[in-house]
């Protein structure tokens, strides 16, 4: 019997104000996918685990603020 697979949540940031923002979701175990939140059907950017909290460490340490 096959397996029924598991929906995506797609979560986004709580200070999401006006809705312009990306939704972020675990895709699979080794796929972290993102998505602009006013297209849902639209592209989904993927990243390795790895590679999303390297870029989550970044934006921590504010490597990504504007100079």
């Amino acid at each position: 019997m096959a397996e029924t697979p598991t929906p995506v949540r797609w979560r986004k940031s709580n200070v999401s104000g006006d809705g312009n923002c990306v939704e972020v979701a675990e895709l699979t175990g080794t796929e972290i996918g993102v998505r602009d939140s006013k297209d849902s059907a639209g592209p989904v950017l993927t990243f390795s685990p790895a590679a999303w909290g390297t870029f989550l460490d970044g934006v921590k340490t504010g490597s990504f603020e504007s100079r």
